[in-house]
C-alpha cells in the first residue's frame, strides 16, 4: 500500500472532526459543512477496508486513492483556516465559504461513480483474504527465527534477552481489530511513520526511559510496515544489547541490506553503496546503549532507513520521537488488565485504592504491568500494604523489585561513578516537585568536587539518557546563564529507583539519609538508631509544621553531613537542633512549599556552621541581621527566592560585608518587598555575581557600586520601578555581563557606559531607549547585545566600530499580530 493510501483514512478522520466543529461553531458554513460530513461518513468505511486489508493496490488504483488523499489534506488545511478566522473579517469569511463549496464539489465528483469504489474494496478484500492467512503463518515463523538469531548475534545473556523481549512485547488486545496495539501508542506510531517515510531521513530514533514501551512501539511499527505497506522480507529487527558483538551484527545487517551474504570483511558502508537498493528496507536496532555502537551499525545506502531504539537520545532531536508515559485513563486500563484480566475495576473492589496503586506507577507501562501482575488474585489487605510500600518508594513485593527496579537499574550500568552518584542525589528531592537546577549544580560542586561546567554537562548527560527531564529554556548552556529559575523533573519510578539504591543497608551507615515522602514527623527508625552517629553526607527531610516537640525524639549526630535539605509546608518552622552537630555542613537548602512565607525560629544555630558555603532560602521570612550576628565566614553563595526581606538589610549600623566576608554570588528573586539595597553591600569586595530579579518595588541601587571591584555579572531583570542606573556602574573594572531586560521604566544607559572595557554582553529586552550611546563605541570587548527591534538602531554606530559585535533583535513577549487576521 502506498504512503498516501495509508494516510488517507487518518486525514479523513481528522477532517471529519474539524467539520463537526465548524458545523457547531461557524454558522456561515453550517450547511456546506453538514453536506461534507455526510459525504465523508459514507466514504470512510470503504477507505478503511482498503487501509487495513494489507495488500498493495495496483498503480492506477493507488493514483486514485492518492488524488483523494491530496484533496482531503487540502480540505483539512482549509478547515483549520475556517476555525481560526475572525468573525469580523467579512472578506475572509466570503473567500473561505467559496473554498468550502469547491471542496464539496471536488469530493462529490470523486464519488459520483459509487460502484467503482465498492468494486475496488471488494476485489481488494478478496485478494487479502486469500493471501494474508498464509503471510501471517510464514511471518510468525520468520519472527521466531529472527528473535533467536538476534539473541545469538547480540552476544551473551540469551535467557535474559528472551525474557526482555517477552516482557517488552506484552500487548493489550482491543475488541476492535483496528486497534491491536499497546495502549497509548497510536500517536507515537503515527509520528514515527511520518519520519520513516520522509525521503530525507535515513536515521531516526525512538527514545525514552526504561519501561516506557519503546520496544513495544518498535514491534508494532515493524508489523504495521510489513502488513500495511507490504514490506515482507524488507524489515530487519535486531536486539543490540549492552555488550554487542558488533562485527557479527554488521555482517548480518550488510547481508540483509545488500543481498550479499558471507562478505568478509564488511565494506565501509559510510561510503555510497554503488549497487543501490532496488526496494525500500527498514533496519530496526533495538536496545542500543552507546553512540559508538550506533556509529558502527549505521550506513549510507539509498533506500534504507535505520530506526534506533534506545534509552538515550542518540539521534538528532528533530529525528527522534520521545515516548511519553500513558494518560491516566490508559494507565488504569493497562493496570486493570494485568491485575484483574479486564480493562475496568471489578464490581465490589475498592475503586479508590486501585486508582491510587495505579497512580503510583505514574503512567509507566512496565511499572503498571509488573505492579498489576504482582497484585493479581491478592486480597484487599495485601493491596493496602503494597500501596503503603509504594508510597514510601519501596517495592510492592519481591517480584516487583526483581522485575521492575532491577530492569530500571540497567539504565545506570553505563554511567561513570560520578554521574551515577549524581543520579542517586536526585532522590533527595520530593516527588512531583520541580528541582531548581541551581540547587543541583551547587550540590554537585560541593559534594563531588566538580567544576560548574562539568556539573552542568552531567545534568545534560542525565537528561539525554532520559534519567531526568531538563526544562526547555533558551538560556540553558549559554554564557552567563542563571539557573535559579530553571528546573528539572524526574519520573517517580526513577526517583523510587534512586531511593531504593540509596536506602540499602543499616540506616546509620547510608551515604544518603532520605525521607521518601512528606510525613508529620521524622521516621521512627531514625530516632531508634540515634544512639550511634550517622554517616550520611546528604540528609533530606520533608515534613509539615515542626516545633521543638517535633524534634525532641531525634537527637541525632551527623559528623559527616555536608548537605541538608529541609522541605516543609507551613507558615512557621523550627529549625532542627541537630544542625549544631553538622560541623561539616557546606550546603543548606530550606524550601517552604506552603502558600505563604514561613517564619523560621532558632536561626541562632547558624553560628556553628563555619563551613557553610551555599545557602538557599525559599518562601521564608529572612531573619533580621545585627552586628552581633555571628559571621558566616566561608559562605560563597546565597539565594533568597520568594522571600520576605522585611527589614533584614535596613538595620542601622549593620555591615553586611562583615557578616558575609567571602560572599561571591548573591541572588534575590521574586522578593516583592525589597525597596532598596543597603550601601554596605558594596563593601563585599569578593562579590562576583549580583542578581536582583523580579523585584517590582526596587527603585534604586546604591550609589557606591563602583566599590564592587570583583563584580563580573549584574542582573537586574524585571525590576519594574527601577528608573535609572547609577553612573558609578561605569566604574566597575571587571563587569562582563549586564542584564536590564524588562526594566520598563529605565529610559537610558549611563552616558559613560563606554568605560566598561571588559563588558561582553548586554541584555536589554523590553527596554524602550531612544538615545544613541556615543561612548558605547569604546566598548571594545562587547560581542553580544540583545534588544527589541524598535531600539536596535541605537547600536548601529557601535556595531560598525566594534568588530564581531552581534546585535540580536529579540522577539517580543506579547504579540498583537492576531488582531490583523
Amino acid at each position: 500500500m502506498a504512503i498516501t493510501d495509508f494516510f488517507a483514512g487518518e486525514i479523513a478522520t481528522e477532517l471529519l472532526k474539524q467539520l463537526f466543529m465548524i458545523s457547531a461553531k461557524a454558522w456561515k458554513y453550517k450547511s456546506v459543512a453538514e453536506r461534507l460530513i455526510d459525504l465523508i461518513e459514507n466514504m470512510q468505511p470503504t477507505i478503511k477496508e482498503i487501509q487495513y486489508s494489507g495488500v498493495e493496490l495496483p498503480p492506477h488504483r493507488q493514483a486514485q486513492i492518492g488524488m483523494l488523499s491530496n484533496t482531503l489534506e487540502k480540505g483539512k488545511k482549509l478547515t483549520e483556516k475556517v476555525l481560526s478566522a475572525r468573525r469580523w473579517n467579512v472578506y475572509r469569511q466570503l473567500t473561505l465559504a467559496r473554498k468550502m463549496e469547491k471542496l464539496e464539489k471536488d469530493i462529490s465528483n470523486f464519488l459520483k461513480n459509487q460502484i467503482l469504489t465498492h468494486i475496488l474494496a471488494d476485489v481488494h478484500l478478496l485478494r487479502a483474504n486469500s493471501d494474508v492467512r498464509f503471510d501471517r503463518v510464514d511471518r510468525s515463523l520468520e519472527m521466531m527465527t529472527e528473535h533467536l538469531g538476534s539473541m545469538k548475534i547480540g552476544g551473551g545473556g540469551m535467557i535474559r534477552e528472551a525474557m526482555k523481549i517477552a516482557e517488552a512485547t506484552m500487548e493489550i488486545e482491543m475488541g476492535n481489530d483496528e486497534e491491536k496495539f499497546g495502549v497509548g501508542l497510536e500517536i507515537g506510531k503515527r509520528k514515527v511513520k511520518k519520519m520513516m517515510f520522509s525521503a530525507e531521513r535515513g536515521l531516526i530514533g525512538i527514545s525514552g526511559m526504561g519501561g516506557v514501551g519503546k520496544t513495544t512501539l518498535a514491534r508494532e511499527l515493524e508489523r504495521d510496515v510489513e502488513v500495511q505497506c507490504h514490506f515482507e522480507n524488507k524489515v530487519l529487527f535486531l536486539t543490540v544489547s549492552q555488550s554487542p558483538m558488533l562485527e557479527e551484527l554488521r555482517a548480518h545487517i550488510w547481508a540483509f541490506v545488500s543481498g550479499y551474504e558471507g562478505v568478509n570483511p564488511v565494506p565501509n558502508w559510510n561510503l555510497q553503496y554503488e549497487g543501490g537498493v532496488k526496494t525500500q528496507k527498514l533496519v530496526i536496532l533495538d536496545d542500543v546503549w552507546t553512540r559508538e555502537a550506533l556509529d558502527a551499525l549505521t550506513f549510507n545506502i539509498p533506500g534504507c532507513t535505520t530506526l534506533v531504539v534506545s534509552r538515550s537520545k542518540l539521534t538528532e532531536p528533530k529525528a527522534t520521537y520521545d515516548v511519553e508515559v500513558l494518560r491516566e485513563d490508559e494507565a488504569l486500563s493497562l493496570f486493570c488488565l494485568c491485575a484483574f484480566g479486564q480493562k475496568t475495576i471489578p464490581s465490589g473492589f475498592d475503586k479508590k485504592m486501585v486508582e491510587q496503586v495505579s497512580g503510583e506507577c505514574k503512567g509507566l507501562p512496565l511499572a503498571l504491568k509488573v505492579t498489576g501482575a504482582s497484585l493479581k488474585d491478592r486480597p484487599e489487605m495485601y493491596w493496602k500494604g503494597a500501596l503503603q510500600r509504594l508510597q514510601k518508594g519501596e517495592p510492592a513485593d519481591e517480584t516487583h523489585e526483581t522485575r521492575l527496579l532491577h530492569q530500571m537499574e540497567a539504565s545506570l550500568e553505563n554511567l561513570d561513578s560520578t554521574t551515577r552518584e549524581c543520579f542517586l542525589d536526585l532522590g533527595a528531592f520530593p516527588e512531583d516537585r520541580k528541582i531548581p537546577v541551581d540547587v543541583l549544580i551547587n550540590m554537585w560542586i560541593e559534594i563531588h568536587d566538580l567544576e560548574e561546567a562539568i556539573a552542568f554537562a552531567t545534568l545534560v548527560d542525565l537528561s539525554h539518557k532520559n534519567l531526568l527531564t531538563l526544562g526547555k529554556d533558551p538560556r540553558l548552556g549559554s554564557s552567563y546563564a542563571s539557573y535559579y529559575d530553571v528546573f528539572v523533573t524526574q519520573h517517580d519510578v526513577l526517583r523510587d529507583l534512586a531511593l531504593h539504591l540509596s536506602n540499602k543497608g543499616k540506616v546509620n551507615i547510608r551515604k544518603r539519609l532520605l525521607m521518601p515522602k512528606r510525613e508529620s514527623s521524622l521516621p521512627k527508625e531514625w530516632g531508634r538508631n540515634s544512639d550511634e552517629p550517622y554517616r550520611a553526607q546528604i540528609v533530606s527531610i520533608h515534613t509539615g509544621d515542626m516545633d521543638e516537640m517535633g524534634w525532641s525524639d531525634f537527637d541525632m549526630d551527623f559528623p559527616k553531613a555536608e548537605i541538608l535539605i529541609l522541605n516543609f509546608s507551613s507558615d512557621k518552622y523550627v529549625l532542627p537542633p541537630f544542625i549544631t552537630k553538622m560541623s561539616k555542613l557546606r550546603v543548606l537548602v530550606i524550601i517552604n512549599n506552603g502558600m505563604s512565607p514561613a517564619v523560621l525560629n532558632d536561626f541562632s544555630i547558624f553560628a556553628n556552621l563555619s563551613y557553610l558555603r551555599t545557602l538557599w532560602l525559599e518562601r521564608v521570612h529572612v531573619p533580621e541581621l545585627y552586628n552581633t550576628t555571628v559571621p558566616l565566614k566561608k559562605l560563597h553563595k546565597m539565594s533568597l527566592i520568594l522571600c520576605k526581606i522585611n527589614n533584614s538589610f535596613d538595620q542601622t549600623g549593620v555591615d553586611i560585608s562583615n557578616l558575609f566576608p567571602k560572599l561571591a554570588d548573591l541572588t534575590i528573586d521574586h522578593c516583592d518587598d525589597l525597596v532598596s539595597l543597603p550601601s554596605s553591600i558594596c563593601g563585599m569586595t569578593s562579590l562576583n555575581s549580583l542578581s536582583i530579579t523580579n523585584c517590582p518595588r526596587l527603585s534604586e541601587l546604591p550609589k557606591n557600586l563602583s566599590k564592587l571591584q570583583a563584580l563580573e555579572i549584574l542582573r537586574l531583570y524585571a525590576c519594574l520601578e527601577l528608573k535609572a542606573l547609577p553612573v558609578e556602574i561605569c566604574e566597575l573594572p571587571q563587569l562582563k555581563y549586564l542584564d536590564i531586560s524588562q526594566c520598563v521604566n529605565l529610559s537610558c544607559l549611563p552616558e559613560e557606559i563606554g568605560k566598561l572595557k571588559t563588558l561582553e554582553k548586554i541584555d536589554m529586552r523590553e527596554c524602550f531607549f531612544s538615545d544613541r550611546l556615543s561612548s558605547a563605541v569604546s566598548l571594545e570587548s562587547l560581542r553580544h547585545v540583545i534588544c527589541d527591534k524598535d531600539v536596535a538602531f541605537i547600536w548601529e554606530e557601535v556595531e560598525k566600530a566594534v568588530p564581531g559585535l552581534k546585535i540580536e533583535a529579540a522577539e517580543k513577549c506579547f504579540s498583537l499580530d492576531w488582531l490583523d487576521e
